[in-house]
């Protein structure tokens, strides 16, 4: 980092609701449950285990407002709660925090709510930054809501 470089900051939250009971919406939101309706997913997982816990450290090549290999590490998780965060790491570009919490609406309907927030570490980094406007990221959370959307409709 160069003498003087001032990171850009920029966080956005949305909420939609799907017609599913929070016990099936909350694990599609792991790194095991997005092989399930995202598509290009893919992780390497570095501990041989699925089990969630803070900490759980895993990498991705190719997904979301990727630039570079990132480092995925779970800062928090409370399944009782239905709330995971986690950091994404892009070294030399940008480090994001991810946050999905769910809440029951009923025994079929859960309001899913997701926060964004990303930091420039680079130049490069920070025009991501900058190009990660709140329209942006309604168009991004808008394609998850249809893919999980079809996903449902494909497994009643």
């Amino acid at each position: 980092m160069t003498k003087g470089f001032v990171s850009q900051v920029a966080s956005h939250s949305e909420e939609f609701l799907l017609e599913k009971d929070i016990a099936t919406v909350f694990p599609l939101f792991s790194p095991e449950g997005e092989n399930l309706w995202a598509p290009g997913w893919s992780y390497t997982n570095l501990f041989g285990s699925t089990k969630l816990k803070p900490d759980y450290v895993f990498l991705t090549d190719t997904h979301d407002h990727k630039s570079a290999q990132a480092i995925w590490i779970v800062s928090d998780y409370d399944p009782d709660k239905h709330y995971i965060s986690y950091y994404k790491i892009e070294p030399e570009q940008k480090v994001g925090k991810i946050t999905v919490q769910c809440f029951e609406q009923s025994y079929t309907s859960t309001l899913v709510r997701i926060t964004y927030k990303y930091i420039g570490l680079s130049d490069s980094g920070n025009q991501f930054v900058a190009e990660f406007t709140k329209e942006a990221f309604m168009e991004f959370i808008w394609g998850w809501h249809l893919l999980l959307r079809d996903y449902f409709e494909k497994h009643p």
